[in-house]
């Protein structure tokens, strides 16, 4: 049997459930003269299919160009300092700007994840300060050595005994100034180890999975580690898990540097190709717990 609807010419069939787009990174300059690269995650839902169709041609590239242009203005109104301490008060008022253009589209934006993804060029009126909270500071300070002040363009503090003690740590390695991480602690070995004084039960039970890590090397090679959040405290190493992992993350060790640092977020990696995912993706995205700890 055939039946025909001869009063409709074409129909469009709308997805109601919530979805996530990238706004690709691209290079901002902040009110102080610095150049970032910087980037944004966003959740969205339509609320009115109707006004979707009727409204724009396209809804998802006129949503991300609304994203992008809204994240232009926000950070050039705010110098590097803010952008990068203030991240979270920035998202909400993206939030809110993005809205405010797309409710008349029929389309509603639930989230915006700001996403820095590297400094290019320190602020040309003030001196670079640290685009890390104190704690992961040292803990980075500690495991890259003068590799990290390279990258950094150079860190300085505002009090007199902090900068005696970062220049103590930087001149602790190898002699050569500007050196990489030395070759017998590897930086992604450092850095995941330097987790486990922040692991804990709460963490545990917040998190309850184990993860394995496939970092590729700066030469090619692959180093293989292990975060188990599912007995105790939890234990980071190297190696594999005594267990089948829940997931397996791998990514390179520039990455996995930057998402330790807070200059990357899991969503963020994942949606950029950067952060490849076998497993549950709900369960590795989790990870921002384990981030969040590290506060």
């Amino acid at each position: 049997m055939v039946l025909l609807l001869p009063f409709i010419d074409s129909f469009q069939r709308v997805d109601l459930r919530t979805r996530a787009f990238n706004v690709p990174p691209c290079k901002l300059a902040s009110k102080d003269g610095a150049v970032l690269s910087v980037g944004a995650d966003v959740q969205f839902r339509i609320w009115d299919p109707v006004l979707s169709v009727m409204t724009v041609k396209d809804l998802n590239m006129a949503t991300r160009m609304t994203a992008q242009n809204a994240m232009t203005k926000a950070l050039l109104k705010r110098p590097l300092r803010e952008i990068q301490m203030e991240k979270l008060k920035i998202s909400d008022q993206l939030l809110l700007e993005i809205n405010d253009v797309t409710r008349a589209w029929g389309l509603e934006v639930d989230r915006v994840e700001l996403a820095v993804e590297a400094v290019l060029q320190p602020p040309q009126d003030s001196p670079a300060g640290p685009n890390l909270d104190s704690t992961l500071q040292q803990l980075a300070l500690h495991f890259l050595g003068g590799g990290l002040s390279s990258v950094e363009g150079g860190l300085s503090a505002p009090g007199p005994a902090d900068t005696l003690e970062m220049v103590s740590e930087v001149e602790q390695p190898a002699p050569p100034v500007g050196a990489g991480p030395g070759p017998k602690q590897p930086v992604a070995e450092g850095l995941l180890t330097a987790l486990q004084p922040f692991l804990s039960e709460a963490l545990v039970s917040q998190v309850g999975a184990c993860y394995q890590f496939n970092v590729v090397l700066p030469s090619g090679a692959q180093s293989v580690y292990f975060l188990d959040l599912t007995t105790g405290h939890g234990r980071v190493g190297h190696g594999v898990p005594d267990g089948i992992p829940d997931v397996v993350v791998e990514m390179t060790e520039a990455d996995l540097r930057a998402l330790l640092c807070r200059e990357l977020r899991p969503l963020g990696a994942y949606m950029s190709g950067r952060l490849k995912v076998k497993g549950d993706l709900a369960v590795a995205m989790k990870l921002e717990a384990v981030l969040r700890a590290l506060k």
